[in-house]
Order: C-alpha cells, then sequence, then structure tokens
C-alpha cells in the first residue's frame, strides 16, 4: 500500500483540477480534514493500517468534486476503485475507505470507529475559532454555483439548525470542539437576532 503515492496524486490532481469556485471544497479543506484525522487518531489511539486508511479517506473524501457537485461523496468512491489498485490497495482496504467516504455525507451516518473520526475530522470546523469563516465560504461557493442561495438572514438561520443538531461522535472531538461549538452558536443566534427586521 503505497500511501505517499496516493497522497501526492490527489492533492496534486485536487490543486490543479478543482474549480476555483469551490471555496470551501478545496484542496484547503481536504488537508484541514487530513490534519484533524492525525489529531483525533492520536487522541484515540488509532495506529497502523487504520490510521492509512483513515488518512486515505480522508484525502478522496470530497475528490468528487472534480466531477461533480451534487452526490460527490459516490463520485469520490468511484474514483477510489479507480485509482487505489495501482497503489497496492486490495479490495478490502477500498470498500472500508469508501464506506468512510459515504458516511460524511450529510446528515452524516457512521457507525464505526474510523467512520466516526472522519465524520467529526470533516466537522471538525464547526468548534473552532475559524467557524465563521470557513462557513462564509461555504455560503460564497454556493451562491457562486446556483446550489442554494440564500440571504445573510436565511445562512445564519441554517448555521443555527446545523450547530444545533450536530452531535460530535467520539469523545477526543467533544473535548476538543464542543465548547467552542457551543460559544459559535451563541454567536450565530446573536446575529440572528441583529438581522430579525432583514429579509
Amino acid at each position: 500500500m503505497d500511501y505517499e503515492k496516493a497522497k501526492d496524486f490527489i492533492i496534486n490532481k485536487l490543486s490543479n483540477g478543482l474549480s476555483p469556485d469551490l471555496r470551501y471544497h478545496n484542496v484547503d479543506h481536504t488537508l484541514d480534514v487530513l490534519q484533524s484525522v492525525e489529531k483525533l487518531c492520536e487522541m484515540e489511539n488509532v495506529n497502523g493500517h487504520d490510521l492509512i486508511l483513515l488518512n486515505t479517506a480522508a484525502l478522496f473524501h470530497d475528490s468528487g468534486m472534480l466531477v461533480q457537485y451534487e452526490e460527490h461523496e459516490e463520485a469520490s468512491t468511484r474514483l477510489t476503485r479507480k485509482l487505489l489498485p495501482e497503489m497496492g490497495y486490495t479490495a478490502e482496504d477500498i470498500k472500508i475507505i469508501n464506506k468512510m467516504i459515504l458516511t460524511t455525507r450529510l446528515p452524516q451516518s457512521a457507525q464505526t470507529h474510523l467512520e466516526k473520526i472522519l465524520c467529526d475530522a470533516d466537522l471538525d470546523y464547526l468548534g473552532r475559532d475559524d467557524f465563521f469563516m470557513i462557513a462564509h465560504q461555504l455560503k460564497y461557493e454556493w451562491n457562486k454555483l446556483n446550489i442554494n442561495k440564500v440571504s445573510l438572514k436565511r445562512w445564519y438561520e441554517l448555521q443555527s439548525d446545523f450547530l444545533e443538531t450536530h452531535t460530535y461522535y467520539t469523545d477526543s472531538a467533544v473535548i476538543l470542539r464542543q465548547k467552542k461549538k457551543n460559544q459559535n452558536l451563541s454567536e450565530v443566534k446573536e446575529l440572528l437576532i441583529k438581522h430579525e427586521h432583514c429579509i
């Protein structure tokens, strides 16, 4: 299993192949999720073969954006099935990786420990200081690509609902991010009050 070859290939592909309008689903997001996976794996005592599978899933989880926006997770799994056998990944490895990728589709549906770590890493930013900056990158992306054009007030309503209903799966993510996520939710609600008379 040549993880470094897979990593170099997909980072290069994402860096050069993604639309510049993808301000959220870009190579920076992929690298951010990879970093979060590595931090959570350290805390959750995941290493060896499982760590490689998780890192690979993190790198490829949004690779389907190279092909399509809607149902991009499914497109990501097609890409792994095509590319990873050439890099020494077994059919079983790819099956586990693809199941992880598919669980990141919203609403998340993680069941195994590895799936839970990837899902938590994918939404790690919800409990960070850069939450608002990253959230607005997603809003820009939606508007630019005509995915879901929304007013600022409606955007804050969506963020409030999402933060309230989202739950981190792993104890490590809760320890790292829950407190700040709660603060971010409070700030979103304050912004909603300020925007209550806006359209």
